[in-house]
């Protein structure tokens, strides 16, 4: 099994926070569900799961994901379908790591981004190392929507992945760039 495929992102759209801080359940948007599920297809992960307590949102996912799979869209565009095949809407980060536990047999370590730095923060260059140190065990990589994660999600961390910068002051990436680029500093050649 390769180092992507011991690994899942999910996409968590509650807990987070707004821009004042205050806790949010954000909007799925269409573009993350297909771009990140490309992403995630294209090295090779082994689930991407889309995070909302909101009903309404993950009958969305469903039935995109459905669209794709099943119906008219799975043979206009084959490739897309192989993408959105990773996709599983969760009503919260327990029951993705649950998915993960039934499915694998193993308790997934949790690693959590962000875009500010904190302390204790791990180095792409490390985490390559720990997801090579161990090739039995699974990962969840956390993506926060929304102004990020709460403290409480952070607090469920075994890892924090340090923050992609692009050496200048600005860092607000959209989370589907962002999966984007550390897929490729993980796990690309």
């Amino acid at each position: 099994m390769s180092l992507a495929e011991r690994l899942s992102i999910a996409l968590i759209h509650y807990p987070v926070l707004d821009k004042n801080k205050d806790l949010v359940a954000t909007a799925v948007t269409n573009l993350d569900i297909h771009d990140i599920a490309r992403s995630g297809r294209t090295f090779g992960i082994a689930r991407y799961y889309i995070v909302t307590p909101v009903q309404e949102q993950r009958k969305l996912v469903d039935k995109i994901r459905t669209h794709w799979l099943e119906g008219w869209g799975s043979t206009y565009n084959p490739k897309r379908k192989m993408a959105l095949e990773l996709i599983q809407s969760e009503n919260s980060l327990a029951d993705a790591l649950a998915d993960i536990e039934t499915r694998t047999g193993k308790k997934a370590k949790v690693v959590v981004t962000g875009a500010a730095g904190r302390p204790n923060s791990v180095s792409f260059e490390q985490m390559k190392e720990i997801l090579a140190s161990d090739p039995e065990q699974h990962y969840l990589l956390l993506l926060g929507t929304g102004w990020g994660l709460t403290e409480e999600v952070f607090n469920q961390g075994d890892y924090l992945l340090e923050p992609i910068s692009g050496g200048g002051d600005y860092n607000h990436l959209s989370v589907r760039s962002a999966a984007a680029i550390m897929l490729d500093r993980l796990f690309g050649r």
